[in-house]
């Protein structure tokens, strides 16, 4: 049934479906895990780097993190070609309205922006839905620090914590589970390692397959600082020390129960 229905993004199929929607959505579950964290003072952006060939040459710069303007950054998953568009797009308008307005543009404004040329791509012939999902952080004077998602369709919403790309499901279990309304920064850097390590599809957690950013103010300004892999290198080995440690508490618990019952 679908085949009828799937070669236009403004048809509809009977069940009231767009399914070149419904297909970028599944582009962007083939790509690398994203996600952000919202905390108290600040946020934390965290992503999976794919290498997918080691003769390519190191870029200086992230490559699943971005910088919009001096108080929003985000993170992609999805068609990298199409992410740049959009990225572009979204540095553009920022630049407009701070042109325009002498402040920097409210961080829900630019993303419902952004959204709307997004929706515009479902609607008219000859074009297709870009094919990314966009985590957006940021800090504006109206409501703190926020965190956003939109998706293909257009759609877009405000989250304390969210995931995108591959094992996005097994993520957001654990953001579920784990996460509290009044975390703090650093409690938010060891919950992203916590994630990364169970949905990783790697054996062991390295600093050259994540990347990680935080947002916050210092001195009444907003910083967007990417992690260095010294940093994130260091993130790992406490986050391992704190799993050897509870591993080997869970294994002194379990002997002691072991033998009060031998001794019964």
């Amino acid at each position: 049934m679908s085949r009828r229905y799937d070669t236009k993004t403004t048809t509809f199929s009977p069940e009231g479906r767009l399914y070149q929607v419904e297909y970028a959505m599944e582009a962007i579950g083939l790509a690398g895990t994203c996600f952000g964290i919202l905390a108290e003072d600040g946020v934390v952006l965290a992503a999976e780097r794919k290498i997918t060939n080691k003769l390519l040459d190191e870029i200086p710069f992230s490559d699943k993190i971005y910088k919009i303007n001096e108080n929003m950054a985000c993170s992609v998953a999805g068609i990298t070609s199409d992410a740049n568009v959009l990225i572009n797009e979204l540095r553009l308008i920022a630049q407009r309205y701070l042109l325009s307005y002498q402040e920097p543009i409210p961080c829900e404004q630019l993303v419902s922006h952004l959204c709307d040329i997004k929706q515009a791509y479902t609607q008219f012939g000859g074009k297709r839905p870009f094919g990314v999902s966009i985590l957006y952080v940021g800090w504006d004077r109206h409501y703190g620090f926020q965190l956003y998602h939109s998706d293909p369709s257009g759609n877009y919403g405000g989250w304390k914590a969210n995931c995108i790309g591959n094992n996005n499901s097994a993520a957001m279990a654990i953001l579920k589970q784990e996460y509290k309304a009044d975390v703090k920064i650093k409690e938010a850097l060891n919950l992203s390692m916590k994630v990364l390590h169970k949905t990783l599809d790697v054996s062991k957690l390295s600093a050259e397959k994540v990347e990680m950013a935080t947002l916050t103010r210092v001195n009444g300004k907003t910083v967007i600082r990417v992690l260095s892999n010294d940093e994130l290198a260091k993130l790992i080995e406490e986050y391992e020390a704190e799993l050897k440690a509870a591993e080997e508490a869970k294994e002194k618990e379990k002997s002691k129960k072991s033998t009060s019952s031998s001794s019964k």
